[in-house]
C-alpha cells in the first residue's frame, strides 16, 4: 500500500484592511492602510524564497485584492479563486459574544460552506505527492480562526478567542502521517507598527 511521504504547507493570510461602511461586497474595497498592509505581506512571502505551489483566494472584494496585491511580489504563482473560502459564521461561539448574534440559519449555511472548504484544504499529501508543497490561502480571520481550531483538533467553538491583525500570516504543516503543527498564528511582525490594525 502506497503511503504519503510529503508535507503540505498551507500559509493562511487575512486580507489587508477594509472600507466597513459599504452595504455591499463592491464597496468593501481595501483602505489605503489596507493596501500597503497587504505589499508588506508581498514581500515577507517573498523574502522566504518558497516554491510556492499556488495561491486561493476568497471570491469576495477584500481578499481578491489582497491577493491581487501579494502577486505583485510573487509574479510566478498561479492564482485561484474559491468562495468556500468566503467569510461566514462558522459555528455559535463559545463564550457567546453579546454583539455579535448572527441568525441560527447563518451559522448552518455558512458553517457548511466553511467546513467544506476546511476539508478540501487540510488533508496529508496524497501517495504520489513527491515533494512538499506550499499553498497560499487568501481569506478571511472567521474562517482562519475556525480552520485553526479544526486542524489542531481543538472544539471549534473556541474559534472566536483568537484574534488575527490584517495581513497576517498563520503557517500550518500536515505531515505524511496526518501530524499538524501550528507554525505561527497571526504573524504581523513583517507589518510596521503604525500599519498594524485587527479591526
Amino acid at each position: 500500500k502506497a503511503t504519503p511521504k510529503a508535507v503540505r504547507h498551507l500559509f493562511l493570510i487575512r486580507h489587508g484592511q477594509y472600507n466597513q461602511s459599504g452595504e455591499s461586497d463592491s464597496k468593501h474595497y481595501l483602505t489605503e492602510i489596507g493596501r500597503k498592509q497587504a505589499a508588506f505581506t508581498g514581500e515577507r512571502l517573498k523574502l522566504l524564497q518558497i516554491n510556492w505551489d499556488k495561491m486561493i483566494k476568497s471570491t469576495l472584494l477584500r481578499a481578491q485584492e489582497t491577493g491581487t496585491i501579494i502577486s505583485t511580489s510573487l509574479p510566478q504563482v498561479t492564482v485561484e479563486n474559491c468562495s468556500l473560502l468566503e467569510e461566514g459564521a462558522p459555528i455559535p461561539p463559545e463564550p457567546p459574544i453579546g454583539h455579535w448574534k448572527p441568525e441560527k440559519h447563518q451559522f448552518f449555511q455558512d458553517g457548511a460552506r466553511i467546513e467544506a472548504a476546511f476539508r478540501k484544504y487540510f488533508h496529508r499529501a496524497s501517495p504520489d505527492q513527491t515533494k512538499d508543497s506550499y499553498t497560499l490561502l487568501v481569506c478571511h480571520a472567521n474562517v482562519i480562526r475556525y480552520f485553526v481550531c479544526r486542524s489542531l483538533q481543538f472544539p471549534p467553538e473556541a474559534w472566536l478567542r483568537i484574534s488575527l491583525n490584517h495581513a497576517s500570516i498563520t503557517w500550518i504543516t500536515i505531515g505524511p502521517t496526518g501530524r499538524v503543527v501550528l507554525r505561527t498564528l497571526g504573524d504581523s511582525g513583517h507589518i510596521p507598527p503604525d500599519y498594524v490594525t485587527c479591526r
